[in-house]
């Protein structure tokens, strides 16, 4: 199984840098416009950019020269600034990368700690109140829940600031305090909806005839939760797990716009706004490589936590 997913890695990547490509090369944005802004150029200084840029070339051409300049690393120039898109992104990259997995880690840790209460006390009171707070983690939108940390917590409270990065590099605690309500706001709701799967996957593995084997000849319940149910439970929160990550991926472009980190959020936005194609399709093809290496991670922890998985590979 894992080696048919390595497989699968370049025709997969391919068609992605292909969608990408297109979708660019029909949208509204023109390269020579964009290049020229703020200026007015004539339409022999147009003509000259396109030809020079290869953008007169036939989309089979244009199509191939781009992915062989991706295989180099060449991302191409930005038509603003002239600087190479690879440089930003390797800039920008770090950042969101920091703010995923920290978001990432905050989620998982929330619902495993809620998912498996939920499960041990299900249908009492701590399970009722865990599965009213999913609702409404899942429902709430990201926006909003950082509106309010920003509100409550670095407004009134001054715990926390507003915006900006600290490098952990200079400092680890001013990083600490510039990341925590980011990553908080965008942890919520993959914490949710994670824990509602938890539960679910927890519940089940207590009601077979193994667990209540292991616990009627003597081993503590705790035991038991922690060595056999968690073990066999945890493939289908992995599973949803993989798919989260693209969700924390694409929340970071607005959780990153309301704190003011320059990560490829930002990158992005300001690229959308000011017409630069050439960084919009590098960031676009960034995340979809790191979304994919993401979850062929996640399929080596399928085999790491179900040997029979392992056994079939």
């Amino acid at each position: 199984m894992l080696l048919r997913r390595i497989a699968l890695l370049v025709p997969l990547m391919l068609g992605i840098v292909l969608f990408v490509f297109l979708v660019m090369r029909f949208s509204d944005i023109d390269p020579a416009v964009a290049h020229f802004q703020g200026a007015n150029p004539t339409d022999e200084q147009l003509d000259a950019f396109r030809e020079e840029n290869g953008l007169n070339d036939p989309l089979p051409v244009r199509y191939a020269a781009f992915v062989g300049d991706l295989l180099r690393g060449d991302m191409g120039l930005s038509v603003l600034n002239g600087r190479p898109v690879l440089d930003q992104v390797t800039t920008a990259m770090p950042l969101t990368l920091q703010l995923t997995f920290l978001g990432l880690a905050i989620g998982i840790v929330l619902s495993l700690v809620f998912g498996i209460t939920a499960a041990i006390y299900r249908d009492r009171l701590p399970d009722q109140l865990i599965r009213v707070g999913t609702l409404i983690g899942v429902a709430a939108p990201g926006f909003w829940v950082a509106l309010l940390l920003i509100q409550y917590l670095a407004v009134d409270a001054g715990w926390f600031p507003s915006g900006g990065y600290v490098n952990p590099s200079d400092s680890l605690t001013g990083w600490l305090k510039t990341m925590t309500l980011p990553a908080i706001a965008l942890s919520l709701s993959v914490a949710a909806g994670l824990t509602r799967v938890v539960r679910t996957a927890v519940v089940e593995e207590l009601d077979k005839d193994y667990v209540r084997t292991a616990i009627g000849s003597g081993l503590p319940p705790l035991v038991v939760v922690g060595r056999n149910v968690l073990r066999n439970a945890l493939i289908n929160p992995l599973t949803v797990l993989g798919l989260r990550v693209g969700y924390l991926l694409g929340g970071a472009v607005v959780t990153e716009t309301i704190f003011s980190l320059p990560g490829m959020g930002t990158l992005m936005i300001n690229a959308v706004k000011n017409g630069d194609p050439a960084v919009v399709q590098g960031v676009v093809i960034t995340a979809a490589l790191a979304f994919v290496v993401v979850n062929l991670a996640i399929d080596i922890l399928y085999l790491l936590v179900n040997p029979r998985l392992r056994s079939a590979t």
